[in-house]
């Protein structure tokens, strides 16, 4: 029998999940759809494939002809054949992720994914015959009632280099279904089966992980240990996971002449190589100043001359256990951005009422955290595994802060609403800071604010440093890849190069270590994602110290950059508070807001 965590009961109801931290909420997806078999979901199915084949018949070698009011009417068509297809796939990807290792489930996922391909196919010449466009045409189709999606084809239109014909990109989009995808669910249905011995008791992952900020040193030790034995164990498939989809990366850059592994992500996300290379070399000098000081500090506050893996985000040892309760965790939360403006407040407040949040650990739910858009036209979802740390808090602080900011860029639209990754963990992070700021602006017991600077600190590392190093391993992964398939040894050895680097000389690292690569998702569902993760934490930052230093109208400016969504570029969302990513100086400003929280922790030792 699977236990999922030590202590935790639960009966699961349509209103929510009893546990030991009050009733936590699950999802209400009725209003995407009633049910798996409703009807309305079967005539969407149907009426999504009739929309896209008869949107191609009217335009399929037409666009370059079409007046600038016929290409503002066809883009508000395709809009609609896109939130038709993105509310059906919601619906069933969050149901799925509910219960992963539910087949029924399962079966459901895979045959709406291939029902969705087959319904969408006609669609591809869409952006292939776009990019087609003389640049003179396309710029005059976009001068009248089109205008406002401009920034959405620019970007389409940043892939022209690297397209290939209509009949190669067809039957990528076909065979999808097939490759990345299908290695994506033979790698989230694996993780979610694991099973972790600790010490004669059999967990998932989550629990197992959360055993790693344990009070009790020896039940971390157990912890880490039971994840290396099930990883190591499992390795030989994770391995085959990464090296198939490396390598399917690399031929299909290889086809499109991509001339790195990375610049996908970097289209993508509408940000210059070099700016996030500026990023990942102001983060990677700052580890020494950073974390390896920070965890020196942390091995003396415990007493030790070396930490362990599983000490790394062990509580301090004058941190008193506190278990959370979900009513305290949503007052925090939204006091702390009611503090900030009531607006903020009241955007947060229906996750709680509405069941748009679904916060219990439940047998076969998807690990971690996420906040899922859905579609402009109806509302996100937010995904929690709440075990009532105070860690969890932050999470549910920075989940809600990306709901809140795809609630306001839902004004934009299906097509701009949706936020380069750049800027997708701004309102998150920021919403995370204003949380660890009204909660320290109350502390007024020395040893208290020391236990919280360091959590933040180390919550800053895990989310600059260690996402830099996460990107590293990538980095080294897909180069290694290049020259040939990658044993599990291979891959454990890049991974070290970087902990080692990145966590710096006071850690000893336990055998076994080299397998926690495996359980990593964002390596397998979203390539070089991670620096998305840096990124925001060092633009909140920097925005955050614009706040304190009081600049007119910040709540004004910062509402208007949520709700642009993906209408303007990383550079005209950050002139108004006179930030620049593309300047060095601006990651500076970033880290060392973490230095000064290290200095102030240093101060307290003397």
């Amino acid at each position: 029998m699977k236990l999922l965590a030590p202590q935790l009961a639960f009966d699961r109801a349509e209103t929510g999940v009893s546990t030991e931290f009050g009733t936590l909420p699950v999802w209400d997806l009725t209003d995407l759809y009633a049910a798996p078999d409703a009807p309305e979901l079967a005539a969407d199915l149907d009426r999504l494939a009739r929309d896209a084949a008869a949107f191609a018949e009217d335009y399929k070698g037409r666009l370059a002809d079409l007046s600038p009011d016929e290409m503002a009417e066809a883009i508000a068509r395709y809009e609609q054949i896109d939130i038709l297809g993105g509310r059906i796939w919601s619906y069933v990807k969050l149901r799925y992720y509910q219960n992963t290792t539910d087949p029924a489930r399962a079966k459901t996922l895979g045959d709406t994914q291939a029902r969705l391909t087959d319904a969408t196919t006609p669609l591809v010449f869409f952006s292939l015959e776009f990019n087609r466009i003389p640049e003179e045409t396309y710029q005059a189709q976009f001068a009248g009632a089109a205008a406002r999606y401009k920034p959405v084809f620019d970007r389409m239109r940043a892939m022209r280099p690297y397209q290939l014909s209509d009949e190669l990109e067809a039957f990528l989009h076909d065979n999808s279904v097939v490759g990345a995808a299908a290695w994506n669910r033979l790698f989230d249905e694996t993780l979610a089966g694991l099973e972790f011995d600790v010490a004669g008791e059999t967990m998932g992952l989550e629990a197992t992980l959360n055993l790693l900020t344990d009070h009790d040193r020896t039940r971390r030790e157990a912890g880490a240990r039971a994840l290396a034995a099930t990883f190591a164990s499992n390795t030989g498939l994770f391995a085959r996971v990464h090296n198939t989809l490396a390598k399917e990366k690399a031929i299909e850059d290889k086809w499109r002449k991509l001339p790195t592994p990375q610049m996908s992500r970097h289209l993508s996300n509408h940000v210059e190589p070099e700016v996030v290379e500026a990023l990942r070399n102001a983060v990677t000098a700052a580890y020494p100043r950073l974390s390896h000081r920070y965890y020196a500090l942390k091995a003396k506050w415990m007493g030790l001359d070396k930490l362990q893996v599983w000490d790394r985000n062990a509580p301090l040892p004058t941190e008193a256990p506190r278990k959370i309760g979900w009513d305290e965790a949503r007052a925090t939360v939204l006091g702390a951005y009611g503090g900030f403006s009531p607006k903020l407040a009241e955007l947060a407040e229906p996750f709680f009422d509405r069941g748009w949040i679904d916060a219990a650990v439940t047998p076969g739910k998807a690990p971690g955290a996420f906040a899922h858009p859905t579609v402009s036209t109806a509302h996100p979802y937010v995904l929690l595994n709440y075990l009532g740390k105070p860690r969890d808090v932050m999470t549910l602080a920075h989940e809600l802060g990306h709901g809140v900011h795809q609630r306001l860029a839902a004004g934009q639209g299906e097509l701009l609403s949706a936020t380069p990754l750049t800027l997708a963990e701004t309102a998150s992070v920021f919403g995370e800071m204003l949380t660890f700021r009204a909660l320290l602006a109350q502390t007024t017991d020395p040893a208290q604010r020391k236990t919280m600077l360091a959590g933040k600190v180390e919550d800053m590392i895990n989310t600059v440093i260690r996402q830099i190093a996460f990107y590293d391993f990538e980095c080294k992964l897909h180069a290694a890849r290049a020259e040939g398939e990658l044993t599990p040894d291979d891959i454990n050895a890049l991974w070290m190069s970087v902990q080692a680097e990145s966590l710096g000389p006071v850690f000893e690292f336990m055998e076994g270590y080299e397998t926690f690569w495996a359980y990593i998702p964002h390596f397998v569902h979203s390539p070089f994602y991670v620096y998305a993760y840096a990124f925001g934490d060092g633009l909140v930052n920097a925005l955050y110290a614009a706040y304190e230093d009081g600049l007119p109208d910040f709540q004004d400016k910062y509402f208007a950059m949520l709700q642009a969504g993906g209408s303007k570029h990383h550079k005209e969302l950050l002139a108004p508070f006179g930030l620049d990513a593309s300047d060095p100086a601006f990651w500076e400003k970033g880290l060392s807001m973490i230095e000064g929280f290290i200095d102030e922790l240093e101060a307290m030792e003397g």
